[in-house]
């Protein structure tokens, strides 16, 4: 043995202490999905204080007349405010906001939350939670955490046991199936412009939930997703294409269509801490739908679960106009509608040996959706920089509370922010779709589009 070089039982020992775990959780774990947790693993009690409700199914109905694809009404436009939260009390309630909503407080003295009475109304079919009842005993995660395997069609780990699980949990949460929608991207200056920075249609395809699929027929991808811009004119016609698998067998793949060169091409920068040319670079890719791509850069710690204020049920937010919600400095606080829920704190540090301009963040998962909420970005200097929410709609005819769409973030340190995803005042709002041919994501098919 060299006189530098460990002990095999020390190397393994390292290992363990620093792999996530990878075992599913036994068979009494999982019984708890069936009494005293909700079918994706939330807790289905509500809490001592009586703030947050117990789980009785969410909504899962649809309203009197709705068709799919409308902007869809206020399930709770008969609640009023709770109580106010801003600069002048947030001290007061500190314990229950994360760092980038006291910096907002902080740095805009017009900023406040609207706290509303909690309503837990995430729901989803029945086939989503037979599915997360069979993957708790046999999903795991492989890859060194940033891969799974023995997971479809529902929540892979509804009982997690570390930081890599929960964050796949939000990237294999139920958003619908198949869905598309008309979408303007809002950016707002420091000195308050608006302007729209890209319009266009996003469509996505869940292929893991795929209600005719199976884990022994499951190929690995676990999401198709495209946009295709048609606005600004300077804008029109570019694309981009993305494949997500969920492990090695399934890499991931990547084309952006530019008008200018008449071709699509791979595009390995569109990730990581590459600003995002959607948002006009005030996002960084992998900021984009609260998380997207690889995040292997970063190590992931669960911190725990507890109670804080987040966006949640904001039906109105996607109905009013753009000129009311996105106002100078910060969203309109007036429009947006914030509730107490428990969620999944997740730490992101920078893994040795790596770089990314964001070396810190902190995720905020909603217990009841498994979907990231609200994230901080530190810089290298520690130094508080991004703060990035999502504008949960509810849609009760899908059903689903969903984070992919009114998606955006702040950029503490320039004073801009954005508005992804938004579908205000545009014809048609979040639409579920039949299932979708793989064709219709294929490069081939980027190529026509964009070139129109």
């Amino acid at each position: 043995m060299k006189h530098n070089a460990k002990p095999h039982w020390l190397l393994a020992a390292l290992l363990a202490t620093s792999l996530p775990l990878q075992a599913a959780v036994t068979a009494e774990e999982a019984a708890k999905l069936k009494s005293t947790l909700t079918p994706v693993g939330a807790e289905k009690a509500g809490n001592k204080a009586g703030t947050i409700p117990a789980w009785d199914g969410g909504l899962s109905k649809a309203p009197a007349g709705y068709r799919n694809g409308d902007a869809r009404p206020d399930p709770f436009a008969a609640d009023k405010p709770l109580l106010s939260i801003s600069a002048k009390n947030m001290a007061e309630h500190a314990d229950k906001l994360t760092d980038g909503v006291q910096a907002l407080m902080k740095k805009h003295p017009d900023f406040r939350i609207d706290v509303y009475p909690t309503r837990r109304s995430a729901a989803a079919p029945q086939f989503v939670y037979d599915n997360t009842f069979q993957n708790a005993t046999r999903a795991k995660t492989v890859d060194g955490g940033h891969g799974v395997e023995g997971a479809y069609g529902g929540i892979p780990f509804p009982i997690p046991k570390d930081g890599y699980e929960a964050i796949w949990n939000h990237r294999l949460a139920w958003r619908g199936g198949n869905y598309t929608m008309p979408v303007r991207v809002w950016v707002v200056t420091a000195d308050g412009r608006r302007n729209m920075a890209s319009g266009g249609v996003q469509t996505i395809s869940q292929t893991y939930y795929d209600k005719t699929g199976s884990l022994d027929k499951f190929d690995g991808f676990y999401q198709f997703g495209k946009f295709v811009a048609n606005a600004p004119g300077s804008k029109a016609g570019e694309a981009i294409l993305a494949h997500d698998g969920v492990n090695a067998s399934a890499p991931r793949g990547l084309w952006q269509y530019l008008v200018g060169q008449r071709r699509v091409r791979k595009a390995p920068s569109v990730a990581y801490d590459t600003p995002d040319s959607v948002t006009s670079g005030i996002g960084l890719f992998d900021e984009a739908f609260n998380l997207f791509g690889p995040i292997d850069k970063h190590d992931l710690k669960l911190v725990g679960k507890k109670e804080i204020y987040i966006p949640y049920n904001n039906n109105r937010a996607a109905a009013a106009k753009v000129e009311d919600l996105v106002t100078p400095g910060t969203l309109n606080p007036a429009q947006v509608r914030w509730e107490l829920h428990r969620v999944w704190e997740v730490e992101a540090t920078l893994a040795a040996g790596k770089r990314h301009v964001v070396p810190k963040r902190k995720y905020y998962i909603d217990e009841d959706s498994w979907q990231i909420v609200l994230f901080d970005g530190w810089d290298a200097k520690g130094q508080l920089w991004r703060t990035n929410y999502s504008l949960m709609l509810t849609a009760p005819d899908v059903p689903v509370v969903t984070s992919f769409v009114m998606w955006g973030g702040y950029d503490m340190q320039s004073g801009a922010y954005y508005l992804n995803m938004a579908s205000n005042e545009l014809p048609r709002q979040y639409e579920v779709m039949p299932p979708l041919l793989r064709s219709v994501f294929s490069p081939e098919l980027l190529a026509s589009e964009g070139s129109r």
